[in-house]
């Protein structure tokens, strides 16, 4: 009897389990249905496009190297490629520098959650004009005879316009600061309002100034929120092309300025292999970050 009860109870819970995996599998078949249709299959087909034969006026789905080649000798491509990542470190720095004190000022000494949820709404609001509108707003404001010069001019700080503010590497960096930095500040901020303040106070009491306090707990703390911002900003920056198209004067040219360029003059496969390229930077990157914190342990 004990033996048959137990075969019985075995038969049960494979049952059991058949019908969780059949659950789990019904749950997540949409999902993955989304995904494959709309990530995985374009990637596979941009990479198989990325191999076609290309010649000045049309493309042929020959399979041939050509392309990569093109690419990887190409000085324009190359310092495309560079740019890009050069910016990109830029931009990420800077939208750190700016974003994290702007976060520990919301998540952290900020009590009130009103003021805080203000504080935080106030950094959306530019949002809430168009993308285009943001960056060209720039223009007036870093031009020879912008507002920023004529204020420098104005306090005998500078006695000649800087004509560098503008239509250079330095107008790219600064509107993509101002344009992506709230993605910085968002998660960092949520991080510090998780910190009990209980812990700071205890350090306090034990004798530790503000700068200690900070480097063992407080970046230690919101190192996840650091992670997630850089991610936030690292994707959207890399695939970037009007910011530089609007505010270099196609001085800059970016990756994404690159696959705009080839998509516009009909070379599929030369906007396929930056595409490519691209995709296998933002991997690496966002591999990289991941690296850093385990977020599925600390959020």
């Amino acid at each position: 009897m004990t033996m048959a009860a137990t075969s019985e109870e075995a038969v049960q819970q494979g049952v059991t389990v058949r019908q969780r995996s059949s659950k789990t599998f019904w749950l997540l078949a949409p999902g993955m249905i989304w995904m494959m249709a709309f990530l995985v299959l374009p990637m596979l087909m941009m990479v198989y496009v990325s191999f076609w034969t290309q010649t000045t006026f049309k493309i042929e789905p020959t399979l041939t190297l050509q392309s990569w080649v093109t690419f990887l000798t190409s000085p324009t491509y190359l310092g495309a490629l560079w740019t890009t990542i050069r910016i990109w470190l830029l931009v990420l720095v800077s939208t750190l520098i700016v974003g994290y004190p702007a976060a520990l000022f919301v998540g952290l000494l900020i009590k009130n959650k009103t003021l805080q949820t203000v504080l935080l709404v106030l950094c959306v609001i530019p949002f809430w004009t168009s993308f285009l509108i943001r960056v060209l707003a720039w223009r007036p404001m870093l031009g020879t005879e912008g507002a920023i010069n004529m204020i420098l001019m104005k306090f005998g700080i500078v006695q000649q316009p800087i004509e560098v503010l503008l239509f250079s590497e330095l107008s790219v960096i600064i509107g993509m600061t101002q344009i992506y930095c709230v993605f910085m500040v968002g998660p960092i901020a949520f991080m510090m309002g998780r910190i009990d303040a209980s812990v700071i106070e205890a350090a306090q009491d034990l004798g530790a100034g503000f700068w200690r306090i900070f480097r063992t707990i407080i970046l230690p703390l919101s190192m996840p929120g650091v992670v997630v911002g850089a991610i936030f900003v690292s994707v959207m920056v890399l695939g970037e092309f009007a910011t530089s198209a609007a505010l270099s004067g196609r001085k800059v040219n970016l990756l994404g300025n690159i696959i705009v360029t080839q998509v516009g003059s009909l070379k599929w496969a030369f906007a396929a292999v930056a595409g490519v390229v691209l995709t296998i930077i933002m991997g690496a990157v966002v591999a990289a970050l991941l690296k850093v914190v385990d977020l599925r342990k600390e959020l």
